[in-house]
């Protein structure tokens, strides 16, 4: 049985304010829905510690800085509820942007310093438009936990960092990156490659994954790299964005690994940019 389905922010703090009257926790998983099983895995998730779960589907066009990026972005809301219907989550919230940013809306949401880096770095007000979202969703659906993937790890730490600035009492929860068979992470992106393009991705894990062991046996970061590099544009990629060493707790770039490091990377194929992030030692 699919979900009740919510279009305004009244109707669904009506349904929640009901839950939390008769004690009930509630999760929230915020996504623009094309779902996969990677966003799955985190509604399992949610299931099995909250009492009542809401998936959120909402393209958020303060997000995308390319306007052919946000209307090529997939529409599946049909599809998405079928998807999580076997799960029996007791909501889905759907807004229209009008319903997120009505008329006359002029608030933003910036988390400074996680948000210069990376991605930030290569998307100029990308993480001010999911700060901004995310504040929203989390105040509307007045979720007592939210489930994010590591495979955004930077928006992870953002939204952690946002939640914890701003007092809102809702505990975000990491949970693992889900992968293909190969080593591809799972993103929606991955639906627009062409057939050579998906063969050629796995290139990107494999080569941080030898980026990785090399670190681990303290071998020089720039041959490493340079390596690593030198593999993901011979497999066909057409570019990289960053292909760096990082802290996981604060992201602040090394040129040595700890117990704590973790590799990013970005890198465009067939015009579709794929991200990914592992940690050096696994735990």
């Amino acid at each position: 049985m699919t979900a009740p389905i919510y279009r305004t922010v009244d109707a669904l703090r009506q349904e929640v304010r009901a839950w939390k009257r008769a004690g009930h926790t509630v999760g929230v998983v915020p996504t623009m829905g094309a779902l996969h099983e990677g966003h799955l895995s985190l509604v399992d998730r949610a299931k099995t510690e909250c009492d009542r779960v809401i998936v959120t589907i909402f393209v958020n066009p303060k997000q995308f800085n390319n306007p052919d990026d946000l209307a090529k972005y997939p529409r599946t809301e049909d599809s998405d509820a079928e998807k999580l219907a076997p799960f029996g989550v007791d909501a889905i919230f759907a807004p229209n942007p009008d319903e997120v940013y009505p008329n006359g809306f002029a608030t933003k949401v910036s988390v400074s310093g996680l948000t210069d880096m990376l991605c930030g770095a290569h998307r100029p007000g990308h993480f001010d438009g999911v700060a901004t979202v995310v504040t929203k969703l989390f105040l509307q659906t007045l979720a007592d936990r939210a489930y994010f993937g590591e495979k955004d790890y930077q928006q992870l730490q953002i939204v952690k960092r946002m939640a914890t600035d701003l007092n809102i009492p809702t505990d975000v929860v990491p949970c693992p990156t889900i992968r293909e068979a190969d080593g591809l992470a799972l993103s929606s992106r991955n639906l627009r490659l062409s057939d050579a393009a998906r063969r050629a991705a796995p290139a990107l894990i494999k080569a941080m994954r030898t980026l990785a062991n090399g670190l681990q046996q303290n071998q020089p970061i720039d041959q490493l790299t340079k390596a690593a590099s030198e593999t993901i544009l011979s497999a066909g990629f057409d570019s990289i964005d960053y292909l760096e060493l990082r802290d996981g707790a604060g992201l602040a770039p090394q040129t040595t690994a700890t117990k704590t490091s973790r590799i990013f990377a970005a890198a465009t194929i067939d015009n579709i940019r794929l991200i990914d992030n592992i940690p050096v030692f696994s735990d």
